[in-house]
């Protein structure tokens, strides 16, 4: 489990088919062979270690559902660390399985924030809705504005600053993973189960 707070950028320093080489440093601390790593939000197995890099393989689905194909050395790449128990919880439920990818149409400045407008899948659509969360290449981020087809988010400096999102533009390709209550959600009420509090908070959705 993620929470979509990148660690930091990474850089890929080689890719080859079904395998990553990614240059990193605050990631790699207490980190093992076996480890999970979000690599673009996308969770991977650390297979090889060093000093300042580690490998991940990649998988034929992964590739087929992510925009891992498309790196090269060089690209930046968010990197987040599975969530410690007893950690701080500071985005949302991100589980590192990417649903799909979306398409970068623009990016813009509106005073401090820089707004990005993405256009997604329709099977996408259905799980954003506005002041919703989304994770895109693994950030956690706050549904601005959404319709039918595209949905818009605002990076805080913050953000920009620690994160590959400040140099997207129009084109990019991104991977997409919606919050997973909202799959709970509709599996629920297309079941015809009610959704309570009492249900969230059994769930664990809900804290005291």
């Amino acid at each position: 489990m993620f929470t979509g707070i990148i660690e930091e950028v990474g850089s890929v320093r080689s890719a080859l088919p079904g395998r990553l080489v990614i240059a990193a440093t605050k990631v790699l601390e207490d980190t093992k062979k076996g480890d999970s790593i979000a690599v673009n939000g996308a969770c991977l197995t650390v297979t090889e270690l060093s000093s300042d890099s580690f490998s991940v393989d990649v998988m034929p689905e992964t590739l087929r559902r992510t925009n891992l194909g498309l790196l090269r050395p060089g690209d930046g790449v968010n990197l987040e660390r599975p969530l410690a128990v007893g950690g701080r919880f500071g985005g949302h439920f991100v589980q590192g399985h990417v649903d799909d990818t979306g398409r970068v149409v623009s990016a813009t400045r509106e005073g401090e924030a820089y707004l990005l407008r993405f256009e997604a899948p329709k099977e996408i659509m259905r799980y954003i809705v506005r002041k919703g969360f989304i994770a895109v290449d693994g950030v956690s981020l706050t549904v601005v504005e959404c319709d039918a087809t595209s949905f818009t988010v605002s990076l805080v400096g913050y953000t920009t600053e620690n994160t590959n999102l400040s140099g997207r533009k129009a084109g990019d390709v991104v991977n997409l993973e919606v919050d997973i209550i909202a799959k709970y959600v509709e599996r629920l009420h297309g079941g015809g189960s009610a959704i309570t509090m009492e249900f969230l908070a059994e769930h664990g959705f809900l804290t005291s």
